[in-house]
């Protein structure tokens, strides 16, 4: 079976496929759609992104956000809150000025108070996902089908639970810039479930960073690990929004 590693980039989505008898390789995609389109109908996939929206937010987002964080450690808040679904959806449009931005951003935080309990806004780094969640969730609500070949992951918790239930040491990046080290720990570990260095010392394909690529080639190890049997969802069972679609991380 096809197995597919996902994360999102600047350029769209990253992906890092493993086809039966072949070697691992790396594409990048302007849509999910169209990642979709490219694998085969029985393809694994495990992407690093929110699926699956609750229309009520409790305590530390949705619910799987909540189990993984104790796993983590100094990695904990790699996991981000996500809110309801009405906040995800409050400002569709796209931005022309920073202003319109933290506008949008302003806007999402109140209906994400509104909907949650107890009350919490957005922080920054999950609103500048919201459109990457929502690309994700129009395609699981339009084919429905997807649902049982599509997975969440989070790259912290794959390494995690890749490393025999221990957190990352190191951070990938510091203020925002690659941590060299934080990226050769993260390799060594992916190197030991199979993955060949010169593999992931590549430059990553046009329109993603080194950590989207690391991250997506974490990714492509679970969606394995799904289609064996041996991952685990966070919570045990997953549980579902008001569309039927699963919401867990999986790892």
């Amino acid at each position: 079976m096809t197995v597919v590693g996902v994360d999102g980039c600047k350029a769209g989505w990253i992906a890092v496929r493993r086809d039966p008898g072949a070697v691992p390789s790396a594409a990048v995609f302007p849509n999910f759609a169209a990642l979709l389109d490219a694998l085969p109908a029985d393809a694994t996939v495990a992407v690093d992104m929110p699926i699956g929206l609750r229309d009520l937010s409790l305590r530390g987002g949705r619910g799987p956000e909540a189990l993984v964080r104790p796993l983590l450690g100094n990695r904990q808040s790699s996991v981000f809150a996500i809110p309801s679904r009405a906040a995800l959806y409050a400002h569709t449009d796209g931005f022309t000025t920073i202003e319109a931005w933290y506008a949008a951003h302003r806007q999402a935080s109140e209906v994400a108070k509104a909907t949650s309990d107890p009350p919490r806004g957005v922080s920054i780094q999950a609103f500048g996902i919201f459109a990457k969640i929502r690309e994700i969730d129009a395609v699981l609500i339009a084919r429905p089908e997807l649902r049982s070949r599509v997975f969440e992951s989070h790259p912290e918790v794959a390494f995690c639970r890749l490393n025999g239930d221990q957190a990352m040491c190191l951070p990938k990046k510091i203020r925002g810039v690659i941590n060299p080290a934080g990226m050769a720990e993260r390799k060594a570990l992916l190197c030991q479930h199979g993955y060949i260095r010169g593999f992931l010392d590549q430059a990553p394909p046009r329109g993603a960073a080194a950590d989207d690529f690391v991250d997506a080639a974490a990714m492509m190890l679970i969606a394995g690990r799904i289609a064996s049997g041996e991952a685990k969802p966070f919570p045990d069972p997953p549980l579902a929004d008001r569309f039927g679609i699963p919401v867990a991380i999986w790892a």
